[in-house]
């Protein structure tokens, strides 16, 4: 699978993995102006690097939701076009606005993923791509809920933690019940197990789901 434009393989540590252009945000080794973009703290990192289709081609409106200090979401930002990162918890949004302060493309944002009308006046309509990593019960419905703020055709690229949903069932079942209840809104395209890279986590690409279809 081709990587979006502006992101690279580069040799780091005798390997090649990914990169992009940005300044550095977590410590990162880097090579010139690129960084290593390294799978094992990302979901979508992981993503990329297990081959799946994410429709990412480089340029892309993207709503992030679950953006933490800003790890992936900073890598994004470096590829990406207008890039709106939802975060609720103060600390690590406060590493967050340092991330953006070298990045103009990027707009954190100190909300609540569950509650998307209390961003619904900063965010644009027609977003080419929603990624999702939220740690909180009920990821199915914080999918539906943005589902809003994407175009017909744009992606859902989300990363559903089993833990995070019941951590006294099987993380098969409770991808199967989660994939259930996505399919209500969404189209799926594609799913993997990111257990190489996350333990206990299911990726997913999807598509809104419309009448015509």
């Amino acid at each position: 699978m081709s990587l979006p434009d502006g992101v690279e393989r580069r040799r780091f540590d005798g390997r090649d993995r990914l990169a992009t252009r940005g300044e550095s945000v977590y410590g990162e080794p880097t090579d010139g102006p690129w960084r290593l973009w390294d799978a094992g703290r990302s979901k979508l990192g992981a993503m990329l690097e297990l081959g799946l289709d994410t429709g990412f081609a480089g340029g892309e409106s993207v709503l992030y939701l679950g953006a933490a200090s800003g790890t992936t979401v900073g890598h994004v930002a470096d590829f990406a076009g207008p890039t709106y990162a939802v975060e609720f918890a103060p600390r690590p949004a406060r590493d967050l606005v340092d991330v953006a302060e070298g990045r103009g493309n990027l707009f954190p944002l100190l909300k609540d993923a569950r509650s998307p009308e209390t961003y619904a006046h900063v965010v644009e309509s027609d977003i080419d791509a929603l990624v999702q990593d939220v740690a909180t019960r009920g990821q199915a419905r914080v999918a539906a809920r943005n589902r809003q703020f994407l175009r017909s055709d744009g992606r859902l690229l989300a990363a559903i933690k089993a833990r995070s949903e019941d951590v006294t069932r099987s993380p098969d079942d409770v991808f199967d019940d989660v994939l259930d209840d996505l399919r209500g809104p969404y189209e799926i395209l594609e799913t993997k197990r990111l257990d190489r890279y996350h333990d206990d986590h299911l990726a997913v690409v999807a598509r809104p789901r419309t009448t015509d279809r």
